[in-house]
């Protein structure tokens, strides 16, 4: 049997901790997942997962192995992709993570309109807001908003985006329009987890900066919750503004302080350092840094 395979099913059944959905993930059945699995211990001489009747967990020397095969298939899968590319054009897999609001209202579309030049290209987006190992998941590259302090990766920037104040106008007229940001401090504020300093809201006014402590009965870790809840009128919340774009009731939604500037922070895409970028993967990003110029995100 062919150790790519055998690695190949190793991977796929570590990252998904299942031999069904692994064998669903390569297009194969459970059953010769796990055969490959099983082959690959006894061509290595041991055990590389812990097999119960609930879940697969790794051995110490399958957490060995999962930390570098994932690198190893990719750069076996670029050097097959590039020496086709001269006669086919760009093709392979392409594995790219990005934060799930951003992700579905700029990403998907980004990747659609770089795949309609590219057909033999084939895409694997994975959104979510954790923290993503680049090199144990096996990610091409990734789109971060924010400072990034990762030593182990490589970035360039692409934009940037900035955030904005909103509330529904039940709950304005209810408890009043703040009209400095000091006056944040008596309202029900909805805290998104998923900022660097949550409870600090920051302004900047003719070249000075305010940052307000905030309060408030809801606390979410998702930008598009925090959009829900302030079109549900529960507060005033503190939002980047291409959350609004992608949320079906941010039309109701009312700017706060627009005198004000809001924070915000660079949009990022990051890959692992110490690899030779595929052309693949180049070619993304530069198709990116000149999609998001030309289309705008705020």
């Amino acid at each position: 049997m062919d150790i790519v395979d055998q690695l190949k099913a190793f991977v796929a059944t570590a990252q998904t901790g299942s031999f069904t959905a692994a064998g669903d993930q390569m297009g194969i059945s459970n059953r010769l997942t796990s055969k490959y699995v099983a082959e690959l211990e006894a061509r290595l001489k041991v055990r590389l997962l812990q097999r119960t009747t609930r879940k697969v967990g790794l051995t110490p020397a399958g957490e060995d192995l999962l930390a570098r095969a994932p690198m190893l298939l990719d750069e076996l899968d670029d050097l097959l992709s590039e020496v086709a590319q001269d006669s086919r054009g760009l093709s392979g897999t392409i594995r790219i993570s990005a934060p799930v609001v951003f992700g579905e209202s700029y990403v998907t579309g980004m990747i659609a309109r770089f795949a309609a030049a590219n057909p033999a290209l084939v895409f694997d987006l994975r959104l979510s807001d954790r923290y993503i190992d680049l090199a144990s998941e096996g990610i091409d590259l990734a789109f971060r908003l924010g400072q990034s302090e990762a030593l182990t990766i490589k970035g360039r920037k692409l934009g940037t985006f900035r955030s904005a104040l909103v509330a529904s106008p039940d709950y304005i007229e209810r408890h009043g329009a703040p009209q400095r940001p000091q006056d944040l401090s008596h309202h029900a504020c909805i805290v998104d987890t998923n900022r660097k300093s949550p409870r600090k809201w920051a302004f900047a006014s003719n070249g000075a900066q305010t940052v307000v402590d905030v309060q408030g009965r809801f606390q979410v870790n998702s930008a598009r919750a925090a959009a829900q809840l302030a079109t549900d009128d529960m507060g005033i919340a503190y939002l980047p503004r291409f959350t609004l774009d992608a949320h079906p009731g941010a039309g109701s939604l009312v700017h706060l302080l627009e005198e004000y500037q809001c924070d915000g922070g660079p949009i990022n895409v990051v890959y692992l350092e110490g690899r030779a970028l595929p052309k693949k993967v180049r070619a993304l990003i530069d198709f990116a840094a000149d999609d998001i110029r030309r289309i705008g995100v705020l």
